[in-house]
């Protein structure tokens, strides 16, 4: 009576072990594949920059420009030179212990004086014997021709000057420069504002 399904009951059996075997092959597979997986993920979450290295904002632009502009203003190309200069000025501001606003300031100046160019003597064209990016003069005391052609002590130096002006925060940026410097044309200073500022908010946090 039962052996009808005898041959029944046999090709269950080798449909388990079959079912069973391809089971345990993607079982295997799993494990292998799922290994894999793991592996990969370990290694991209590892290439990934961890958010201590992502780059933080940008300075707000009430706090470069907080009056606002003064006048028109005027931009120039720089090469790559020049904004290694500017931001060896932004290094030095932030030694210095002062903020973004007095590396505009800083970067205006020098935009105004050199053109963001560290100028040594420039023979007949010399403006009497100032030299590097703020034209600086060893004759005014402001330090040795070596001394104001490095580019971290003049802008030191520079900002030595700006503490002393009592209330340079709240000054239109010519005024505040101009105190400094004080530069037979005061007012030019202004011009250069808007590109400092971009310039300070472009290589600020990782110069």
């Amino acid at each position: 009576m039962f052996s009808r399904w005898l041959p029944a009951i046999e090709d269950t059996s080798a449909f388990r072990k079959s079912a069973l075997g391809v089971a345990g092959l993607a079982l295997a597979g799993g494990l292998i594949t799922g290994s894999a997986v793991v592996a990969q993920t370990v290694t991209d979450e590892s290439a990934s920059p961890s958010p201590a290295v992502v780059q933080a904002e940008k300075p707000a632009e009430d706090k470069l420009i907080p009056l606002g502009v003064q006048g028109e203003q005027s931009r120039i190309p720089l090469n790559g030179e020049q904004t290694d200069n500017a931001k060896a000025i932004m290094k030095a501001t932030k030694k210095a212990g002062m903020d973004e606003r007095a590396a505009v300031v800083a970067v205006a100046t020098s935009l105004q004086e050199s053109k963001l160019e560290n100028l040594g003597h420039l023979g007949a064209r010399n403006d009497h014997d100032s030299q590097g990016l703020f034209q600086q003069r060893p004759s005014s005391g402001w330090g040795t021709v070596e001394q104001i052609t490095d580019p971290e002590y003049s802008t030191t130096a520079f900002l030595k000057g700006l503490k002393q002006v009592d209330g340079w925060e709240k000054m239109p940026l010519t005024e505040a420069a101009q105190k400094v410097q004080v530069s037979a044309f005061p007012f030019h200073y202004a011009q250069w504002e808007t590109q400092a500022a971009d310039l300070v908010a472009e290589h600020w946090n990782n110069s």
